[in-house]
């Protein structure tokens, strides 16, 4: 039996199942009423882990969920094709095929062999969750030139060996490698 969850419990990043389906809570809003009888109602801003559709719904403070049959598995990126991306399952080194759908812009950020967790519900693969930070080479880049810093605008695009886009500061030249973050596509330093 599973363990049941209360609305008013249910805090950022936490997972739980809502009609039979795996959602993670984006955001938690507790809305206290000021007259006595009323009721406490929690806004919830939710993602849709098969889907990756988002919405916002109420619900009781009382209203129960229960805990998903989630599991995150370690795995690494092999390759994508037109089947699907193709990743192999650190713990059984079975072979895992997710559609465009399921991996979504996680693409921008893998390399052959990048290690990153499986969802897994109910035993099957339905997502990723990427590290934070990745690591990735600066495929080109122009080169900085003496007197842009003076303008104000220290940054320069920078195109990385997956194909993503994104601005570094001048320093970073063609052949280095940068950290990026995966959450806001951000450059966040040197690797």
């Amino acid at each position: 039996m599973a363990a049941l969850i209360d609305a008013i419990n249910v805090k950022r990043k936490s997972l739980f199942e809502f009609e039979n389906t795996p959602y993670a809570c984006l955001e938690a809003e507790v809305n206290s009423p000021t007259a006595r009888g009323g009721q406490t109602l929690v806004r919830l801003k939710m993602r849709n882990l098969l889907t990756s559709a988002v919405f916002e719904k109420t619900f009781k403070a009382n209203d129960k969920f229960k805990e998903p049959d989630l599991v995150l598995v370690p795995a690494s990126y092999l390759y994508s094709d037109g089947d699907g991306s193709h990743f192999l399952d650190q713990e059984s080194f079975e072979t895992l095929t997710l559609n465009e759908d399921m991996v979504g812009n996680a693409l921008d950020y893998l390399t052959e062999g990048a290690l990153l967790q499986l969802h897994k519900y109910n035993g099957n693969p339905i997502g990723l969750q990427l590290p934070i930070f990745v690591e990735l080479d600066v495929a080109e880049t122009e080169p900085g030139v003496k007197g842009d810093s003076s303008s104000g605008s220290v940054t320069k695009v920078a195109k990385l060996e997956t194909g993503l886009e994104i601005r570094v500061p001048l320093f970073i030249k063609q052949g280095e490698k940068v950290k990026v973050s995966t959450e806001n596509r951000e450059f966040a330093g040197r690797a």
